[in-house]
């Protein structure tokens, strides 16, 4: 018992539960000593292929204008671009047809009553799967503002790296000072879990996705029940990732910060909601590995200054020891570990500055939105409720 009352036990328990959790964390972050460099633009694409842009739309004609200019920009080898629309009311159907009329890839298509058990986005890909042409079908997120040469960047990335499924991360860009500060805790919780972007070998039970920039082959996407084994999901582009990875496809994840910005929410309150809904991975995990990953970022992300914080006071109440110079000297390493996180991840934002730094004291909160979306399911999404959902496979 220490002089505090609190005993010397609870902390070497502490200290080694931590230690484990760094350990497993590094694993997954040391490839990333490796990972592929940025894709870069490729305005003159790939000539012998053809692919199939895919956008679903509900509402969005507060933020699509970005997104249609792009696509009117990309060349060879976007075949079409078929906006899947879900009967908005906003305006967002004019301002496709607008588009269409100045550039004839781009059509308009209208999904179908939503079938019982789907979520609104998936359904709309699946539709637009269903009347996609092109070799490839890349999903785009109608926030998405594309490049000159994202689509032909995509495909030569996938075909340079033998892939039949790729998805890009995205340079956030737009975001206020409280998104600088969130945001990137919350990505942070991502990275832990999954290790890091463009890494090589990743099992199929770790492979990651990201929605928002999404090509697959068209033909292993019909092949393996298209977009159906997520329909239920609220992670759609990690659950089908790994379903494809779990049926022999060959996933990757690259970076695509150079090839597309997003500007995904308006403020933190909005991120902390909406982002929040879906980034436990629930519906892409088993529950034992789901809560050994939570518990793994609470010890490694989520504990590290509120240790720092509350250690020294205990270590004064005590007669010297080594656990608790042990504690300090371990934490200190685990918010070293942030900190060069952040600058591997800076690459990412078009605008850091200070609240970007110093976002590593928002971890806590982060940890805290994760416990919160693993233990309570969403119920809505984009201005839908559903019932309660179970992936499929």
């Amino acid at each position: 018992m220490t002089g505090s009352g609190l005993p010397a036990s609870v902390l070497a328990v502490l200290l080694l539960a931590q230690a484990l959790a760094a350990v497993r964390v590094g694993c997954r972050l040391l490839p990333g000593r490796h990972r592929l460099p940025p894709v870069e633009p490729l305005p003159d694409g790939p000539t012998d292929t053809t692919v199939s842009v895919v956008v679903a739309t509900l509402d969005e004609a507060h933020r699509i204008a970005p997104c249609l200019t792009g696509l009117r920009a990309q060349g060879a080898p976007m075949l079409e671009a078929l906006v899947v629309d879900s009967r908005s009311t906003d305006g967002t159907r004019a301002l496709v047809e607008a588009a269409g009329m100045a550039d004839p890839r781009i059509r308009l298509l209208t999904d179908a009553p939503l079938p019982a058990g789907w979520v609104g986005k998936v359904w709309a890909l699946e539709t637009g799967l269903r009347h996609a042409r092109g070799e490839w079908v890349l999903g785009l997120d109608a926030d998405v503002e594309p490049d000159p040469g994202l689509v032909g960047a995509a495909v030569a990335a996938a075909r340079r790296h033998h892939l039949d499924v790729v998805s890009f991360a995205p340079r956030f860009a737009g975001q206020t000072a409280g998104e600088r500060w969130l945001q990137p805790a919350m990505l942070a919780t991502l990275l832990y879990r999954v290790g890091a972007v463009g890494a090589a070998g990743t099992a199929p039970d770790r492979v990651m996705a990201n929605g928002q920039c999404f090509l697959a082959r068209r033909e292993v996407l019909v092949r393996h029940g298209g977009y159906a084994p997520a329909r239920a999901s609220f992670c759609d582009d990690v659950s089908l990732a790994r379903h494809l990875a779990r049926r022999g496809a060959r996933v990757g994840f690259l970076d695509g910060s150079r090839l597309y910005r997003v500007r995904s929410y308006a403020s933190a309150a909005e991120a902390w909601r909406e982002w929040g809904r879906s980034f436990d991975l629930s519906d892409a995990a088993g529950g034992a590995r789901q809560a050994l990953d939570v518990a793994t970022v609470t010890l490694v992300q989520g504990l590290p200054l509120v240790v720092l914080a509350a250690i020294p006071p205990v270590a004064a109440k005590l007669s010297p020891g080594w656990l608790p110079t042990a504690l300090l000297a371990l934490n200190l390493a685990l918010v070293a570990i942030r900190v060069l996180l952040l600058v591997a991840m800076r690459g990412s934002y078009e605008r850091r500055g200070l609240p970007y730094w110093l976002s590593v004291a928002a971890d806590p909160a982060a940890v805290a939105r994760l416990w919160l979306s693993t233990l309570r399911r969403p119920r809505a999404w984009r201005g839908r409720r559903y019932d309660i959902l179970r992936a499929t496979e």
